[in-house]
């Protein structure tokens, strides 16, 4: 119930219609029994800093940030994480004594799935698909697993070129190849990890594939395939990857966890990582 004590958590992005992160918010804060609502804010990218100005205003607690705004959000706040700062993207800002301060939990959802499969990480040869700004996050938690290449794949060599220096004073101690998407034969066979991070296959293009089927001939066996994608699911680039003895990970689980470690920062408390990921499930008919 909303009354007039009821706290004020959100998200922002434009657009926002299509967030299910009110879903699963709002479900753990039912089961947790907090005061709190969890809303969706549409904020055009020209008026973003007014909005975080107004969101101050009326006494948000804090706030996820989505597409577009989460590198142009950094300069709205007093504090940055040296994570976020590194991976130049924020997702979860809270107030602080000093104003906003923001971090992101994009790293520790992606990790989340990865970290209960038993794997050499330090001997993992990694394939990231695609170089924009949800490849940054994986880079970063490839890094942070100290898996023992990180190539990074695209179509433009300029933006390529661009990807790779920005990583090249980076805290984290990344290590990182690009390739040209014609190159992905070469380094197939021997990864074992391979992480779409392009929007190839999302609804309503759910028969789009980010890669030519015949790679997968060349798939290791026990290789995890990830797609950040979790609509529809699985996707067909996961639907082929399980044909050919792949461990298939969905961006499901990286919604949730990573939505999860947001509301503990909020919320002080271990959230219901279950319900959280039921009620997503029961939202999209899984």
């Amino acid at each position: 119930m909303i009354t007039g004590t009821t706290k004020l958590l959100g998200v922002m992005g434009h657009p926002i219609t299509h967030s299910f992160s009110p879903i699963m918010h709002n479900a753990a804060i039912a089961e947790l029994g907090v005061d709190f609502v969890y809303l969706p804010f549409s904020v055009d990218p020209e008026k973003l800093l007014d909005a975080v100005q107004g969101l101050a205003a009326i006494g948000v607690q804090g706030f996820n940030v989505t597409i577009p705004h989460k590198q142009l959000i950094m300069r709205a706040l007093a504090d940055v994480s040296p994570l976020a700062q590194a991976v130049g993207a924020v997702n979860t800002v809270w107030q602080g004594a000093t104003g906003w301060h923001g971090t992101n939990t994009d790293v520790t959802g992606f990790l989340a799935p990865l970290r209960s499969l038993p794997r050499d990480w330090p001997r993992t040869e990694v394939i990231i698909l695609g170089n924009g700004g949800a490849a940054r996050a994986v880079v970063a938690g490839c890094a942070e697993l100290e898996c023992r290449k990180i190539r990074v794949f695209g179509r433009d060599r300029a933006k390529l070129n661009h990807f790779q220096q920005s990583w090249a004073h980076s805290p984290l101690n990344v290590t990182l190849e690009t390739y040209l998407w014609e190159d992905l034969p070469q380094f197939f066979p021997t990864a074992g990890l391979i992480v779409n991070t392009t929007p190839l296959g999302m609804h309503p293009q759910i028969d789009q594939l980010p890669l030519p089927p015949a790679l997968m001939n060349l798939l290791e066996p026990g290789a995890i395939a990830y797609d950040l994608i979790y609509t529809p699911n699985p996707t067909a680039f996961l639907k082929l990857a399980a044909q050919h003895g792949a461990i298939a990970i969905d961006g499901l689980e990286m919604l949730v966890q990573q939505g999860a470690a947001a509301l503990e920062i909020w919320l002080d408390q271990t959230p219901p990582v279950d319900v959280m990921r039921r009620s997503l499930r029961q939202h999209l008919g899984l």
